[in-house]
């Protein structure tokens, strides 16, 4: 058996082999407290995780909803489900030698996903899926009002893909939450380029040593 690092667990700071979900519990804890407040403050607008690997975030967004009875609210799972696309480092330098796309264990299959979900009893028509590369399906996304855009795509490209085209649809009083932003500068890089071209001063908060969220003003 492969020993479990609690700590490393907690923060979700190592890639497990049998999990729903890598990001760890206070990681969990902010999605749904993130989700109370948008409830109690009655936020307009959908969910979505870009990059969702196994579900987990999601199944345990959707198990929220359905715990507290909610059902005019969809979650959004955007992903390749293919693993991630290798670098396109000519239009997005920050992304030059990145070998994340060479990450088996980062490769999860849509069908997967989906009977994830089925464990749970959790799919169903408030859970959305948007195959393919972020460059390609974003843009054309049919989601319409957002109060949850969680990223985990871990590129500079597929994060400031999903913050120009996502980030316009979040309702004011919404959150957004950067799993990768103190993990890889590449991220970092794209959340800060992108916040300084809108201006964006909110403050961001850090959930743990790697994550950050930030509420929409």
């Amino acid at each position: 058996m492969k020993y479990v690092d609690k700590q490393e667990r907690l923060n979700g700071y190592d890639w497990p082999s049998n999990a729903f979900t890598m990001i760890g519990l206070n990681r969990l804890n902010n999605i749904e407290d993130c989700i109370r407040t948008i409830l109690k403050d009655n936020i307009q607008g959908d969910f979505i995780e870009t990059g969702v690997w196994r579900g987990g975030a999601t199944i345990f967004m959707r198990a929220l909803l359905k715990e507290l009875g909610i059902k005019d609210k969809t979650v959004w799972l955007a992903d390749s489900f293919k693993g991630l696309p290798k670098p396109n480092s000519k239009s997005y330098p920050a992304d030059e030698g990145i070998d994340l796309y060479n990450r088996p264990i980062l490769t999860c299959s849509l069908e997967e996903v989906q009977n994830n979900f089925r464990i749970f009893g959790l799919l169903d028509k408030q859970v959305q899926f948007l195959s393919g590369w972020f460059k390609d399906t974003l843009p054309i996304a049919p989601v319409k009002n957002l109060s949850l855009l969680r990223l985990d795509g871990d590129l500079y490209e597929s994060t400031l893909i999903a913050l120009e085209h996502l980030y316009p649809k979040l309702s004011v009083g919404g959150f957004v939450i950067i799993d990768d932003y103190n993990a890889f500068p590449f991220c970092k890089a794209a959340v800060d380029d992108y916040r300084m071209k809108i201006n964006c001063e909110e403050l961001m908060i850090e959930i743990d040593n790697e994550a950050i969220y930030w509420r929409k003003a």
